[in-house]
């Protein structure tokens, strides 16, 4: 595996994902994790995504026309990692139809329950919004934004759990 670029094909795939294609997030977070220790799997791997940005080359942003508001959306599948036994957590924010914010990443600790590792993602998320939320606020530029920023997740659990916290 000496002379495959892994190293250069995973960044340039990284530099794709971080300016225009959101949708490759996971997968690059899968990859990156090995490249230390890639063998003929993970460059085919690579190739794969590669191979999947040609196909979908004509796939860009769009943002809608209407009220720009700002909204979440968290995740996380529990100890999906079997070496570590952590989770993997994901979010994505959209401003007026069109995804501005995204991360797809391993959690630092490992959780006991999927309960807890929804809601270790949707406070990923939360901290997010409230960085974007004020962000955008200095802007100036969007009206709708004093309004909360609702972040969907589909753990009952973890959302119970938010009332004995800062976040609401």
């Amino acid at each position: 595996m000496l002379d495959i670029p892994y190293a250069s094909a995973v960044g340039s795939i990284q530099y794709v994902a971080q300016c225009t294609r959101r949708d490759i997030a996971y997968a690059l977070s899968v990859m990156s994790r090995d490249q230390a220790c890639a063998g003929e799997a993970h460059w085919t791997a690579v190739k794969t995504i590669l191979k999947y940005l040609r196909r979908t080359k004509d796939v860009f942003l769009v943002y809608d026309g209407g009220e720009l508001i700002l909204e979440g959306f968290s995740d996380a599948s529990f100890q999906s990692d079997d070496d570590d036994a952590k989770s993997q957590s994901g979010f994505v924010f959209k401003l007026n139809g069109g995804v501005v914010a995204w991360k797809s990443s391993k959690q630092d600790t490992a959780a006991d329950s999927t309960r807890e590792a929804e809601y270790i993602a949707a406070s990923e998320a939360a901290k997010e919004a409230v960085w974007m939320k004020n962000y955008i606020k200095e802007l100036g530029v969007v009206p709708s934004i004093a309004e909360p920023v609702v972040i969907f997740c589909d753990n009952n659990g973890a959302i119970g759990n938010r009332r004995y916290h800062l976040l609401r």
